[in-house]
């Protein structure tokens, strides 16, 4: 499989720069909205009969109409109908830290955006972090990020092109320098969300409501720079929804960074490295999800940073190992999955690494004609956008 064979143009109008959102009227005229990712478009892949399913139907399979008589589109909501008592999603529970910040330049002024990407060690206060403009910032440099002075860093090594290692002079305890640091920090949203050469120059500044938006219900372990995306889809209502269904739930740790958004620069793939990422897999993560295999239900993973995950620590068997560490597997077609029998997944864009692990799982062909059944009909593209499920029945 070749990088070409992923390449397609995606309308600037169908990337989501912000999560699903309902309008509502009142009897009295009154107009509001509400953020409702789990009323976003649901596609569903089905696996072995190559068809794919758009619309609700009844219960007679009679597609459903709305009050305009046009076919009603699936909403991600409609997921749960797809499982049954006794089958398990895997969740990705990393926690996104706001990783993005401004500062100045000693003596210039010139103004420096920061990524923050790890804590190397903690009572050095060192991080690993990306700079922009980097050919500006040099080791020895200081950098400022509040107007009082107080929080400062120097540069003390360069790493990769844009990379940096800083060291933050802040003497106080450590819990107090990480939360006065990340007061001063934003949601970490993607450059395609934010960067008007990239998002068609619509206007998108980010808000305080991002920290909520780009971040999973159910986020527990800090240290990801970039949400698992697909995780966003999930509301406590259909997590609750689950529950009641007797779907099982599993937790996994993949800190997702940002070697998901790197450009891919070989056309032959198996010639692409992927930057690591550190992941934990539990003990009881493990019980869960082989005793739903043992038991003959299906096991569901939600998005591609729990296939990565998973991949990366199934056993010849079939069955997870517990496992803490990093991982940099790359997943593209064709590749035999060994563990999950469903998969939840987002529209991603063209060239990206997320598109082929998704096509790896669905398979080229179908995959590849969703996509275009998206794009013909409006769908929404990137972490914000609609979901696709993919099914192997």
């Amino acid at each position: 499989m070749k990088l070409s064979n992923f390449k397609f143009k995606l309308p600037a109008e169908q990337v989501a720069l912000y999560p699903h959102i309902e309008e509502h009227t009142l009897k009295s005229g009154v107009t509001f909205k509400l953020k409702r990712p789990d009323q976003c478009r649901l596609m569903v892949l089905h696996k072995k009969s190559q068809t794919i399913e758009m619309y609700r139907t009844d219960a007679d399979g009679n597609q459903l109409k709305d009050a305009d008589g046009n076919p009603e589109y699936l909403r991600f909501v409609d997921i749960v109908n797809y499982f049954d008592e006794g089958d398990t999603f895997i969740f990705n529970d990393t926690k996104v830290f706001p990783a993005r910040l401004y500062g100045t330049k000693e003596k210039t002024d010139a103004k420096i955006e920061v990524l923050l990407l790890r804590e190397l060690k903690e009572e050095m206060r060192l991080w690993d972090v990306l700079v922009e403009p980097a050919r500006k910032i040099r080791i020895g440099n200081k950098l400022f990020f509040d107007e009082s002075g107080t929080m400062v860093a120097e540069v003390i090594d360069n790493t990769t092109s844009r990379g940096r290692t800083l060291r933050f002079l802040y003497d106080c305890p450590h819990d107090e320098f990480k939360r006065e640091l990340f007061a001063l920090g934003e949601a970490p949203l993607p450059r395609y969300i934010i960067d008007p050469a990239l998002n068609g120059k619509r206007e998108r500044p980010v808000t305080e409501e991002d920290l909520d938006d780009f971040q999973c219900v159910f986020a527990k372990n800090e240290g990801a720079v970039t949400a698992p995306a697909t995780g966003l889809h999930f509301t406590r209502e259909v997590m609750k929804r689950l529950e009641i269904a007797g779907v099982n739930t599993a937790f996994i740790t993949l800190h997702c960074g940002l070697g998901n958004f790197n450009d891919i620069e070989v056309e032959d793939l198996t010639k692409h490295k992927m930057d690591s990422e550190q992941m934990v897999i539990t003990e009881e993560a493990c019980e869960l999800v082989n005793n739903t295999k043992k038991a003959g239900h299906r096991v569901c993973a939600v998005g591609t940073s729990v296939t990565k995950a998973t991949e990366s620590s199934v056993g010849t068997d079939g069955f997870l190992k517990p496992f803490e560490g990093w991982t940099s597997k790359f997943i593209f077609p064709p590749y035999e999955f060994g563990l999950a029998d469903c998969m939840v997944s987002n529209f991603y864009h063209p060239l990206s690494t997320l598109i082929m692990n998704v096509a790896a799982f669905g398979g080229y062909d179908l995959v590849w004609e969703g996509y275009k059944k998206a794009l013909e009909h409006g769908y929404r593209f990137g972490c914000f956008g609609d979901a696709m499920l993919i099914l192997n029945d």
